[in-house]
């Protein structure tokens, strides 16, 4: 069920980012004018591309909200914060990365290490 409402959400997402898009530019908020009147008219005439821009929105958050339900129902009831005083998982031997030869700890160079210097440019 979770799946299925996603995968409308999604489609949701998509059919409202293509309405919006498809709109043309009324205030010149991008400083392309979309024509004559705006802000000095009444309201304008709702056309079929602003119902269907408030259809999707609609739908779009119902879906939002739905989704965040379901997943509050089926989120455990503990806090990550409670799991913190657990012991960790004993580890088997098979999954322990094998010790390379000339590994050791990783300590600071020794005082009698020469420093690293560049090639001499002869």
């Amino acid at each position: 069920m979770e799946n299925v409402i996603l995968v409308v959400h999604l489609i949701l997402a998509i059919c409202l980012i293509g309405v919006v898009l498809l709109q043309r530019s009324e205030g010149g908020g991008l400083g392309m004018g979309g024509g004559g009147g705006g802000a000095m008219t009444g309201r304008q005439a709702s056309t079929a591309l602003g119902k269907i821009t408030w259809i999707f929105a609609i739908a779009f958050l119902a879906t939002s909200l739905t989704l965040t339900i379901i997943a509050a129902q089926n989120s455990s009831g503990g806090s990550v914060l409670d799991r913190i005083g657990a012991a960790p998982a004993e580890s088997s031997e098979d999954t322990a990365v094998p010790a390379l030869p000339g590994d050791g700890p990783l300590l600071p160079p020794a005082e009698t290490d020469a420093p690293l210097v560049p090639p001499r440019a002869d």
